[in-house]
């Protein structure tokens, strides 16, 4: 499993291992081990341990630290709420594949988060900001900044979407309910 720079590899080739190199454009990391998310060139980095690909052509965007995302809640457990990954920020290209992500409780607001259920809840269209790409369903987002968040939140009674009423609280215009959440600045309710 010894690629090196200009070698020709193809979506899932092993490139190296996690203990060697940091994966970087175009890779993800699956069981210690570090594939290709395209085809085309190996580029490695030996002075700072990343590796790469360095694709053969043009594909819709693939997700990297920093990238900021949308998606919608699917599931909220006691530490963590998961997110399907709809698209990515800035761009009219779609994500190379399906990508689900999750929150963990200490990643959704900053300070002290009791209840993950009054940050998130299911169908909540959020904002996050992507922290890890471990492999393609494993890939973790934080909420912790002002413009993260939910952007559109969603009625746990009724299921319509909830207009803002304060910093961290929506209400419903259809039942009445107020509901807390980890509401973004560009709330859009």
């Amino acid at each position: 499993m010894k690629t090196k720079s200009g070698d020709f590899v193809l979506p899932g080739d092993a490139l190296g291992v996690t203990e060697e190199f940091v994966p970087a454009d175009w890779t993800y990391e699956d069981e210690g081990k570090i594939r290709s998310l395209v085809a085309g060139t190996v580029s490695v980095d030996n002075k700072n341990k990343r590796i790469s690909i360095i694709p053969k052509t043009s594909y819709p965007s693939v997700l990297k630290n920093g990238m900021v995302v949308f998606g919608q809640i699917s599931e909220v457990r006691g530490q963590r709420a998961l997110m399907k990954i709809e698209r990515a920020k800035d761009t009219d290209r779609g994500l190379t594949t399906s990508f689900s992500g999750g929150i963990h409780i200490s990643q959704a607001d900053k300070g002290y988060v009791s209840k993950l259920t009054d940050e998130f809840r299911i169908g909540d269209l959020v904002e996050a900001k992507v922290t890890k790409v471990i492999g393609l369903d494993n890939v973790d987002l934080t909420t912790a900044e002002n413009e993260l968040g939910v952007i559109k939140a969603m009625c746990t009674n009724c299921r319509h979407f909830m207009k803002q009423l304060s910093k961290n609280e929506a209400i419903c215009p259809n039942c009445g309910r107020k509901e807390k959440r980890k509401l973004s600045s560009n709330y859009g309710g």
